[in-house]
């Protein structure tokens, strides 16, 4: 890879950080980014973070998952849930944002590897990335604060293992599928567009 190359790439990769950070800004500061139902939350915010990483590689993901982390934390402190004390642990608001982007790519570039498909890849990094927030919030929730989420929730606390499943499930199938659709979408057409680039070359 040439100098012009590399700082062509170092370019690219900064206009698309900018960019999937600035509508993760703005998912997050409108009802789109985190839509509540009853005291959970779906998201979309994860969407950028994904796309972000499987396009221009784990480090960008981490940024854009970070923007989504301070968002969550954000809401948290803002309360309007009676869950909202428990994203106040950047555990549970933060951390499984950032492994969303590396989550993300390793997947895509695993399942690339073994089958050469990149929308299959795409999709596949889309499953596991949103995952990775999903799960990994009720982890953590269930881990540090079980008892908490069971008082919350109005539940008997030998039934939140169950409880918190299911919530898991509810949330992490549709915005999965959301994902998937999204994912695949928005990278094919990116690539399609860097593709007719290089043959104007």
């Amino acid at each position: 890879m040439t100098m012009l190359q590399k700082s062509h790439d170092k370019t690219r990769k900064l206009v698309s950080a900018g960019m999937l950070s600035a509508i993760s800004i703005i998912l997050g500061m409108t009802p789109l980014g985190i839509i509540p139902i009853g005291p959970l939350s779906a998201t979309t915010m994860h969407l950028p973070v994904i796309i972000g990483a499987v396009l221009e590689g784990p480090v960008v993901g981490l940024i854009i998952g970070a923007i989504f982390g301070g968002f969550s934390l954000y809401q948290a402190a803002s309360g309007g849930s009676v869950l909202a004390p428990l994203f106040m642990n950047p555990l549970v608001s933060i951390l499984p944002r950032l492994l969303i982007g590396p989550c993300a790519y390793f997947v895509f570039r695993g399942v690339q590897k073994l089958t050469k498909k990149r929308a299959l890849s795409a999709g596949c990094a889309a499953v596991a990335g949103t995952l990775t927030n999903t799960v990994g919030v009720m982890v953590f929730i269930y881990i540090l604060y079980a008892q908490q989420y069971a008082a919350a929730m109005g539940l008997d606390p030998a039934t939140v293992g169950a409880a918190i499943l299911s919530a898991s499930a509810l949330n992490g199938i549709p915005e999965c599928a959301v994902a998937v659709i999204v994912t695949v979408g928005v990278t094919a057409a990116v690539w399609h567009m860097r593709g007719k680039g290089k043959a104007a070359k």
